[in-house]
């Protein structure tokens, strides 16, 4: 629980305040001057006896009893400065903006932790340190501008660094965008982004909470706390928009495996937020731009109208749309589109784009949006696209369009793209309330995002049936590494997970007896493996198509004589199409379940995708359709397709298997062949660390 001394103290102290506002400790002060915070101020500075209106202190062992502090002061300075003020003057909240910490060496490291022990002995609560500080509708206890305008509806933005958070939050104001908090975190030493989310999830109300939620972070501390408030908050019927940088491949990861290589970071975090419901963003303006969306009433279909005076603009519009999965239906033949038109000057269309003209009124703008309100069933979202080449005044349009948005119940989204030409009637449109969208393309991109991020997986999920005694039985046995067939086949077996019957042979009498068992012939052709290199069709390791006793006992001597080999795998051969299940443990994630298509198309196309578990089946056939392959996967050209619901069956008993046994560290069903009558796993790797 964040103490309420942060939240909302009575009485705050400045140490290191200065007169001089181009310092931390003299722009901290003013910025908390000239906010709503009414309770009572002091200053610390052993060289002032005032400053800027407030007594000075020479030191916190002079103060009366304080709730707050925020600390400007160096970093030597810092510890002594909270033993005081935690233990003698009964301070709960902190803010500490100096720098030299944990983030430059073990000194700094050592210090902080003090300073962590001391807040938490007192039950108190810690922004930073190494922060541009807090702020909230009560108070703004940070040293950097712009000062947003607060709102208890506005965004809480939480962010791991201060000077993005300036960025960030100056782009999203000069669009109109309200913010209720900022929480610059810091070096996270106490309070980090996931115990804000925390608070934000256990303290909200449906009548007073902001219902929007900004993240920057570049690391997860604790991904699966992450994912447990980022879902509640978004089932209460919030939404979260964040960026996740320094997303590279995970070095360090032995990439043994295709799933090691496919592994990284970067996926994870996809992963997670896919799961939380939370919209992914890679840059400032995407993010703030997805917050505004936000702010507007829910999209509840993909069909939108393009209202534009400017052709160009929405032909952007439009291509980004469809490209990103929207739909821009035609609306030239529609009943209601004849007499729209008539009450638009000639030349006009309204095909959708629905294009009125350089020199349309507000007047037709109105019949316009009245006609997709009440008429074109169809559309179920619009965009307005309304600049200026500077020869007349917009105020009319955008108090119209203002009016318009107050009173339609389908969202109308407004671009504003003249932000020199009209800037006095664009800044009087935010001063409404309103959020400008001054670029098409990022709108389109974000409306996209925002529309094809699913709603968040539940908690509690049933998966497959499988046999956890069986498998258990089977992992407790085995030592660390990779599995022998035997073993793995048992685990398979014990998941229900379909695949081919074969045998390991070391000597050729065993080879051609197994041959001869199942019938070797151009009708029942066999496949003959190496068992013991690691990527077998690397080493001429794999032979297809054996359909005699004479081919199985030359095919046996050569593959025995390849490096490493110890054995031969011998099975009939499958048909259908190369699929791929596979599955990694990371230490903060948990375990991510690939899939897509398989065979060497996993190399070359990397075509897959990833979550994390638990994953139902019906979740797994939703994602594969965002394949760039899954056309495949239906069949093309006399192609047989896949069986995409047992594809989905295996893919959740995978995700069932790794739950059941957690040590299992990689795994590698690759390929599984897939037609319409089975997906059977043909090649199989499974490493376990206990």
């Amino acid at each position: 629980m964040i103490a309420k001394e942060l939240l909302n103290p009575k009485s705050i102290v400045i140490c290191g305040a200065s007169s001089d506002i181009h310092k931390p400790g003299g722009k901290s002060l003013k910025n908390l001057l000239e906010s709503p915070f009414k309770g009572q101020i002091y200053a610390v500075n052993p060289k002032e006896t005032e400053v800027q209106g407030v007594k000075c202190y020479a030191k916190v062992d002079d103060l009366p009893q304080v709730d707050c502090a925020l600390l400007c002061i160096a970093a030597k300075f810092c510890a002594q400065t909270v033993d005081v003020l935690a233990k003698e003057k009964g301070c709960k909240g902190f803010i500490i903006i100096s720098a030299g910490f944990s983030e430059e060496n073990a000194e700094g490291a050592a210090i902080e932790k003090h300073i962590v022990d001391t807040i938490n002995s007192v039950g108190g609560s810690l922004i930073g340190p190494n922060c541009t500080g807090f702020l909230n509708v009560n108070y703004a206890g940070c040293f950097d501008t712009p000062i947003p305008k607060l709102d208890p509806k506005g965004v809480d933005f939480i962010t791991g660094s201060g000077a993005t958070a300036v960025f960030i939050k100056e782009y999203g104001m000069s669009n109109g965008l309200k913010f209720n908090s900022v929480w610059a975190v810091g070096n996270s030493a106490q309070l980090g982004i996931e115990d804000v989310l925390e608070h934000l999830d256990e303290t909200f109300d449906p009548e007073k909470s902001s219902r929007v939620i900004m993240l920057y972070m570049e690391k997860i501390g604790d991904p699966m706390r992450l994912l447990k408030h980022s879902r509640s908050l978004i089932n209460k019927g919030c939404h979260i928009a964040a960026i996740k940088s320094g997303g590279s491949a995970a070095g360090s990861r032995a990439a043994s495996s295709h799933t090691g290589a496919l592994a990284t970071n970067d996926a994870a975090v996809d992963a997670l937020f896919r799961k939380a419901g939370i919209v992914r963003c890679h840059n400032r303006q995407e993010l703030t731009t997805v917050c505004g969306v936000f702010m507007h009433p829910e999209i509840k279909g993909k069909r939108c109208a393009v209202i534009t005076h400017a052709g160009g603009p929405a032909v952007m519009l439009t291509d980004v749309l469809s490209n990103g999965g929207m739909e821009v239906p035609p609306l030239k033949d529609h009943p209601a589109s004849a007499a729209l038109l008539e009450k638009l000057f000639g030349g006009s269309s309204v095909g959708n784009p629905i294009d009125f003209l350089a020199t349309g009124t507000a007047e037709q703008l109105g019949y316009i949006i009245d006609t997709v309100e009440n008429e074109y069933d169809e559309i179920d979202f619009s965009v307005v696209i309304f600049g200026s080449p500077g020869l007349f005044s917009n105020k009319e349009v955008y108090d119209l369009l203002d009016e318009k948005m107050k009173t339609c119940k389908k969202p109308i989204f407004p671009v504003l793209p003249s932000i020199i030409n009209v800037k006095d009637e664009i800044e009087d449109f935010i001063a409404k309330g309103r959020i400008n969208f001054p670029e098409e393309c990022v709108l389109g991109n974000a409306i996209c995002k925002v529309y094809n991020t699913p709603k968040p997986q539940p908690e509690h999920v049933e998966l497959p049936k499988i046999d956890v005694a069986r498998i258990r039985k089977t992992i407790d046995r085995c030592k660390d590494g990779y599995l022998e067939i035997a073993d793995y086949n048992e685990l398979l077996d014990a998941a229900g997970i379909s695949r081919k019957k074969s045998v390991e042979v070391s000597k050729k009498e065993d080879a051609l007896a197994f041959a001869k068992e199942v019938g070797c012939s151009k009708d029942v052709p066999l496949v003959m493996k190496v068992v013991g290199p690691l990527h077998k069709s690397d080493v001429g390791g794999v032979t297809l198509n054996v359909k005699d006793l004479d081919t199985v006992s030359k095919e046996f001597d050569r593959l025995m004589a390849i490096k490493d080999t110890y054995a031969v795998e011998m099975y009939p051969m499958l048909d259908g199409t190369d699929v791929y299940i596979g599955a990694i443990k990371d230490p903060k994630f948990g375990h991510q379940i690939f899939f897509g298509l398989g065979g060497i198309f996993i190399e070359v196309l990397k075509d897959v995708q990833s979550a994390l578990a638990p994953i139902t089946a019906d979740e797994a056939k939703e994602m594969l359709k965002q394949l760039k392959g899954y056309k495949i996967l239906q069949g093309v050209r006399g192609q047989e397709g896949v069986n995409l619901d047992l594809y989905a069956d295996q893919i959740a008993r995978v995700s069932a298997l790794v739950q059941a046994a957690p040590e299992i560290a990689e795994m590698d069903l690759n390929p599984l062949l897939g037609n319409p009558r089975y997906v059977t796993a043909v090649d199989a790797r499974i490493r376990i660390e206990k």
